[in-house]
């Protein structure tokens, strides 16, 4: 891993550990932001306190020198002023003034002839300024003007370390402020998660008027108890729904058994198993579906392949049982192909035409058709029909339309419920109507894809 990204890891989990309230992350992160700006900003200053007082420095010294250096040109040399020096050089350094100390090293005669303004060294530090200038008789002078800075280093130190420590105690503050700020902005939520251990099982949140993120906190806490209760909802009626109906296959095998076992007659003992088959194969039908629908209500999703739809329609008529009423396959075209899963259609298909095959009296049609963007199939057949009443129910788990969907008739309400998971997970819809042979007519689609 590289430094930097380990560096950032330990940050990040430093700021997150469990100890570390969010009012404590908040207030510590703000109050070190503030302490970097503050800091930052008393720097500044500190340095453009020292430019300030050199440029009132230069400003005085600026003024005195330009007097000064007429004179020269004049042919006069300069008088002293109080608080100043005034030196006259020739251009290599040396004085010709009179007096015979020679105030500046080399290197400060080449900037001060240059123009640039220069700090000397010394107690005080003397600030200097000069310039060229052409005497009576030809010759150049360097004219300079100094002035000591007593004091300035106190001062610019001072100045500096008050501006430090103003920023270290308006730090101070402004942590304490985040955090009575941030305690106020909290209390809020403190109150909401005191309300919420309140809450008994069909209450809900208040919803605050106050129109900012607690009043969307609020609204969607209290979809999220909405989702939670409709879905607690859904599995204690599955639950209930899912051991009623294992009841009674299982109810049947127990009661066969005990007659075969009070009674062993050979001669009844083939009818015997014959029904606890039938039970069996109920029951194992039964959970198959269940488990199933558990797996698509845990997001198990297989991967969606083309399939071809006509084919797997006659496939699906050829595994019905012979003797039960006439099935024809009606494709428009060769082949149609759908965004789905094989043993998904398979699925789908064999439980819409069992559940046609039940109540059907003569016939079931089989169609499968194609658009641009979806495949379709519809089965209709003639039997009693869906009423209107009943077709937005009839794909919920475990509903049955009417008494003759009772249990003795193969039926366990979990085949449409099935159909319509299989095929609404693949981004398809189903739906009933009326046939045209006043049947019942379930139509499912898919998205089209194109042929492999």
């Amino acid at each position: 891993m590289h430094p930097v990204d380990t560096v950032t890891g330990r940050r990040r989990r430093w700021l997150t550990l469990p100890g570390r309230t969010l009012r404590g992350r908040i207030t510590l992160v703000a109050t070190a932001i503030t302490v970097v700006c503050l800091l930052g900003l008393a720097l500044l200053a500190g340095r453009s306190l020292e430019s300030l007082l050199l440029d009132s420095v230069d400003e005085d010294l600026a003024t005195a020198l330009r007097p000064a250096a007429q004179l020269v040109r004049e042919g006069t040399m300069p008088a002293q002023r109080p608080g100043l020096t005034v030196r006259v050089l020739d251009i290599a350094g040396d004085p010709v003034d009179g007096n015979a100390s020679k105030p500046l090293a080399s290197d400060a005669v080449r900037r001060l002839k240059a123009g640039l303004p220069m700090t000397t060294a010394g107690e005080p530090p003397v600030r200097w300024h000069g310039t060229v200038a052409t005497a009576p008789d030809g010759s150049q002078r360097l004219v300079v003007v100094g002035a000591g800075l007593v004091g300035f280093v106190g001062v610019v130190s001072g100045g500096g370390n008050g501006l430090l420590l103003a920023a270290l105690v308006a730090a101070v503050v402004a942590g304490v402020v985040i955090w009575l700020a941030v305690g106020a902005a909290l209390r809020p939520v403190g109150r909401m998660r005191r309300s919420v251990r309140r809450l008994a099982e069909s209450e809900r949140l208040p919803v605050p008027s106050t129109g900012d993120e607690l009043q969307a906190l609020a609204r969607d806490f209290n979809v999220l108890l909405d989702r939670q209760q409709q879905a607690a909802d859904r599995l204690r009626r599955f639950t209930g729904d899912a051991a009623h109906e294992l009841r009674s296959p299982v109810a049947s095998i127990r009661v066969q058994a005990e007659v075969a076992v009070t009674n062993p007659d050979p001669e009844t003992a083939q009818e015997v198993l014959s029904d606890v088959l039938t039970e069996a194969e109920r029951l194992s039908t039964l959970l198959d579906g269940l488990l199933a629908l558990a797996r698509s209500d845990a997001g198990e999703l297989p991967p969606a392949t083309p399939v071809e739809l006509v084919s797997e329609a006659r496939a699906a008529v050829d595994r019905l049982d012979e003797g039960g009423p006439l099935v024809k396959v009606n494709a428009a075209v060769g082949e149609v192909w759908a965004q789905a899963n094989h043993a998904e259609v398979e699925l789908v298909l064999d439980n819409l035409l069992r559940n046609a095959v039940r109540y059907a009296r003569a016939q079931i049609v089989v169609s499968v058709m194609a658009a641009r963007s979806v495949a379709r199939v519809v089965v209709d057949d003639d039997g009693p029909g869906v009423a209107d009443e009943h077709r937005e129910r009839v794909f919920d788990r475990f509903y049955r339309v009417a008494d003759d969907r009772a249990r003795d008739s193969g039926g366990s309400g979990l085949g449409l419920a099935l159909v319509a998971e299989l095929v609404r997970r693949r981004g398809g819809r189903v739906a009933v109507s009326e046939s045209p042979e006043g049947g019942a007519r379930f139509q499912v689609v898919w998205r089209a894809v194109e042929a492999e």
